[in-house]
């Protein structure tokens, strides 16, 4: 019996990836360590976000390029891929160690015109909260985006909702009846996935959904986690596509795939 997967074999990919990252618990993790498994199957591939992110370390990309001027991105854009083969892309720094990122529409454009195996996009935040909903203009998905993969701490199963544990309190309250101060519970996740404004909010028509309950790990119940994430399925099929249960500081990063 096979026990764990990586990443790209637990996510299905396709040979060609817009990927985009929203929720909470883990995002900035999962997307360079999804690179970094690109990387070491031979493909090229794009980090970026069209939010705010912390600059990468040298472990985490090869090559960072900073730059405003979107034409000159185009220029350089092939050459540092092919010599780089992982290149995170961002427009400014901001200060506080973070980078402010792309248009969402300039990300569908570089997808669409040049052949890389894979893009990822964190396209929200969520400040290192284990659940987070999105506000009225959030998230920020390119328009081709192929993937889009929700994440749910499940650190913050049984937590108290408030802003220790959670982004957005007052948002995840109204969407889940959760009361504020009250526990998080599997009710909680499961109506934060189902709701229109919740972890799938404006989600591209074509792009398939895939949740991801990452910090399996830190649970005393294993068993648990994968109830939850079945009932995530069997509640939300066809419209989410599989749910991964992860462990992204861990090997293997994903613990058991759950899809019809």
């Amino acid at each position: 019996m096979k026990v764990g997967y990586p990443l790209i074999e637990a996510l299905a990919l396709g040979p060609k990836e817009l990927i985009s990252l929203v929720g909470g618990g883990g995002k900035t993790i999962l997307m360079f360590r999804l690179a970094k498994e690109f990387l070491m199957n031979g493909k090229r591939v794009v980090t970026t976000t069209t939010t705010k992110i912390f600059e990468p370390s040298q472990e985490e990309t090869p090559f960072l390029l900073v730059e405003e001027d979107e034409r000159k991105i185009k220029r350089q854009f092939v050459l540092l891929l092919e010599k780089y083969q992982h290149l995170t892309i961002a427009a400014k720094r901001i200060g506080s160690g973070k980078l402010r990122g792309l248009s969402p529409d300039f990300i569908s454009e570089l997808w669409q015109e040049n052949e890389v195996d894979g893009w990822i996009v964190e396209a929200d935040g969520a400040k290192r909260k284990p659940l987070k909903a999105p506000r009225e203009d959030e998230p920020v998905v390119p328009y081709s985006t192929t993937l889009i993969i929700g994440l749910l701490g499940l650190d913050g199963l049984d937590k108290e909702l408030n802003e220790e544990n959670a982004f957005q309190v007052d948002r995840i309250s109204q969407i889940t009846d959760t009361p504020k101060g009250g526990r998080i519970t599997e009710d909680t996740y499961l109506r934060l996935v189902l709701h229109p404004e919740g972890l799938f909010k404006g989600s591209p028509p074509g792009a398939r959904k895939v949740v991801f309950l990452n910090k399996v790990d830190l649970l005393k119940d294993a068993g648990r986690a994968i109830q939850l994430g079945q009932r995530i399925f069997r509640e939300s099929a066809p419209n989410v596509e599989r749910v991964l249960l992860g462990q992204l500081q861990k090997d293997p990063p994903v613990f058991e795939v759950i899809r019809s």
